[in-house]
């Protein structure tokens, strides 16, 4: 119990990290909270401080992701528990205790733990962002195609003998792209309304 709930705790507070917040804090003296779209993750960062900033902070959430699965495994955890770190990982990401539980949507920090868990999955989910972000240059359509798509990839990554028939890790897979379609919510309305940024617009603000 000690275990898991170590586990847990941890991975919650490295998800909590603000990367964004703090790159562009260093790199523009802004508050990435009140640009662009008030998002704190690595698109919003780069429309208040440059690529340089958009592409560190998504290196750093994806780091932190995978990190968690990682030391989970390190520390022998279970295949459950290490699908625990995963979410909460993401959970930490979107709720971080530093800034006072106002995150961002999770998505690369999501994309680092399952892509640990799941490279083949992970790999064949990336093409489809990819191609969902090249037709239509709206990252948040990417990114929740993506989160659509990857428990599908792992079902059938895992028919087709590339990964363990795991059910806990189809759980954790089912239950980050149920949450990362949930916190899309506002952009599913901007994306109807016409008025969502698309990849390389800049917003006032």
């Amino acid at each position: 119990m000690k275990l898991a709930i170590g586990i847990v705790v941890l991975a919650y507070l490295l998800g909590s990290i603000p990367f964004s917040y703090l790159i562009v804090r260093l790199k523009a003296h802004k508050d990435v909270r009140s640009v662009g779209s008030g998002n704190v993750g690595a698109t919003n960062a780069m429309r208040a401080a440059g690529k340089t900033a958009g592409i560190a902070a998504l290196l750093l959430d994806i780091a932190k992701g995978v990190a968690a699965v990682l030391i989970a495994r390190r520390l022998g955890a279970a295949p459950a528990l290490v699908g625990a770190a995963a979410f909460f990982v993401m959970i930490g990401h979107c709720y971080p205790v530093w800034l006072g539980f106002q995150g961002g949507k999770g998505v690369a920090t999501s994309a680092g733990a399952m892509g640990a868990l799941a490279p083949p999955a992970m790999a064949l989910t990336l093409l489809a962002f990819l191609a969902v972000v090249a037709w239509k240059r709206y990252v948040s359509l990417g990114s929740m195609a993506a989160a659509v798509s990857f428990p599908w990839f792992v079902f059938l990554t895992q028919r087709l003998g590339w990964e363990d028939r795991d059910p806990a890790l189809l759980l954790a897979a089912t239950l980050i792209g149920l949450f990362i379609v949930w916190k899309h919510r506002p952009n599913i309305e901007r994306i109807r309304q016409g008025v969502e940024p698309r990849l390389g617009e800049r917003r006032a603000g």
